[in-house]
């Protein structure tokens, strides 16, 4: 399902960044497109809506790993009151932020893979958001040897990567990638 009224939704988006810019005394701007093209770097995330950010204070957005982005995203998401299965209809990113990120969740997903497969033991990623979790899945899908699975409650919830027919009731090894 999209978006109903994108051009409605990229205003009163537009109308939300534009008080905390504002008001927050950011030396932001921001750039809302509708139904952006896909690059060769977002083939797994597919928004309706883009919005990214540049200026001096970018930096402040990307600090504790994106922590204010990723906030004000989910502020956008919760205005719109997207439902958690559509989150990734809406997309903010800053300074190529977002496109790095999947790149580099894509290389720890291939090296899991390739620990799992060499050791047979499950690999267990660190804590990361519905949306990253997506990703590693997806980078792993046409990995018929092996399979992929969300543990977890809430904030803490991580990926494991088992070897296809893996059976075992004791918990595999943390590892941690970025």
């Amino acid at each position: 399902m999209s978006i109903p009224d994108k051009v409605g939704a990229a205003n009163r988006i537009n109308e939300l960044l534009g008080g905390i810019v504002t008001r927050g005394g950011l030396r932001l701007k921001y750039r809302i497109t509708v139904d952006p093209p896909l690059a060769d770097n977002r083939d797994w995330e597919k928004p309706e809506i883009l919005v990214e950010f540049s200026g001096p204070d970018s930096p402040l957005l990307l600090e504790r790993g994106a922590e204010l982005l990723r906030s004000l995203e989910l502020l956008t998401m919760e205005m719109l009151r997207l439902p958690g299965g559509e989150h990734e209809k809406v997309s903010f990113d800053c300074m190529n932020h977002r496109s790095m990120r999947l790149e580099e969740l894509r290389l720890a997903a291939d090296v899991a893979a390739e620990r799992v497969r060499k050791t047979g033991t499950p690999y267990e990623f660190a804590p990361m958001s519905s949306r990253e979790r997506r990703i590693v899945h997806l980078a792993l899908r046409d990995h018929a040897d092996l399979r992929t699975e969300s543990e977890g409650e809430g904030l803490r919830r991580f990926v494991v990567v088992y070897p296809k027919d893996y059976k075992s009731t004791s918990k595999p090894a943390r590892r941690i990638l970025p």
